[in-house]
């Protein structure tokens, strides 16, 4: 019996097959090397297994966790003397379902979960370019969707541009938006907005952030300081900081990962832009390297298409159809 069938619980159906088809690309490009490296082979030998440590490296899995893996799958291997190349994939399968679940006692709480805290603020992180704005506009309107009042924040002030289009989607979410002009002192609008939410008895605060280059040490002053100021207004603001990543951009976002870790005190990550890319392998990377769980998935552009990350059901996706 595999890890997984030990569980019952599955997603929302439509939200499984959305993720399912977001991993179409990285399960046809993951599968099919691995099918191209044991045709014709009849049993897992070192060669096989150094192949594999290759595939599971370029497929950005990560050098840490791909070491993980074929270390315990040549364990299995030197224990049973002889392994097949077809209990190839299964003995992938649990071994990365290990990682995966390690640890999971129960899915992650949804946007209709009750909140600690009243108004609940979170802070959004992350480089230029890897949808952090539309993850607040999507994340605001799932929790609006949920019931819950919303305001966010455009504190993202070194870019006209970031505001407008924070606007854009803060207007699609329904909810509503504290901004000032472009060049304003960013931690003096994050302040704005929870004083705001305080007024309007809102449940959520969701504030934008600059995202220069991760390389910069300004950028991280700039995001330790708004850290005080909110915490000036409210003691234990903010509640929540959420990283945003790119999947599409593999090894990339690992190293954005490890940048912001050590800086801010990252409490969770969104990983975005999952069903246009075939590195989807880096979910499996950052959710075994770093001490902070995936708590999103973006699996399309649609306002809808962000969810809550179950791993059980990312396992599945991965492979879904996979003969193991």
């Amino acid at each position: 019996m595999g890890i997984l069938d030990r569980f019952i619980n599955r997603n929302d159906e439509e939200d499984q097959e959305k993720l399912e088809e977001g991993l179409d690309k990285t399960r046809s490009s993951f599968f099919g090397k691995i099918d191209r490296m044991i045709r014709g082979k009849d049993t897992v030998d070192a060669e096989v297994l150094d192949e594999l440590e290759e595939i599971l490296v370029t497929s950005d899995v990560g050098v840490d966790t791909t070491l993980d893996i074929i270390d315990h799958i040549e364990a299995r291997v030197s224990e049973d003397q002889y392994v097949s190349t077809k209990e190839l994939n299964a003995m992938i399968k649990d071994e990365i379902a290990r990682m995966m679940l390690e640890g999971e006692e129960e899915r992650p709480a949804d946007f209709d979960a009750d909140l600690p805290n009243t108004p609940h603020v979170i802070m959004v992180v992350g480089v230029n370019g890897v949808g952090k704005t539309t993850s607040i506009g999507k994340m605001a309107y799932r929790y609006r969707q949920a019931g819950k009042k919303v305001v966010v924040g455009a504190a993202d002030t070194f870019r006209a541009a970031a505001i407008e289009q924070l606007e854009v989607w803060s207007d699609r979410a329904g909810v509503d938006i504290i901004k000032q002009e472009h060049g304003s002192d960013p931690a003096a609008v994050a302040y704005d907005t929870i004083e705001a939410a305080e007024a309007r008895d809102a449940d959520v605060v969701m504030i934008d952030t600059a995202g220069r280059l991760h390389t910069k040490g300004g950028l991280m002053d700039e995001l330790a300081k708004m850290k005080r100021v909110m915490g000036r207004k409210i003691g234990s603001a903010p509640h929540e900081v959420l990283l945003v990543l790119d999947a599409s951009t593999g090894q990339n976002a690992i190293r954005q990962a490890e940048e912001f870790t050590e800086s801010v005190d990252v409490t969770g990550l969104v990983l975005t832009k999952l069903d246009g890319t075939a590195k989807g392998g880096v979910v499996i990377g950052v959710s075994h390297q770093f001490n902070v769980p995936v708590k999103y998935i973006g699996v399309g552009e649609d306002i809808d298409d962000l969810q809550v990350f179950d791993r059980k059901g990312f396992v599945e996706g991965l492979f879904k159809g996979v003969e193991a």
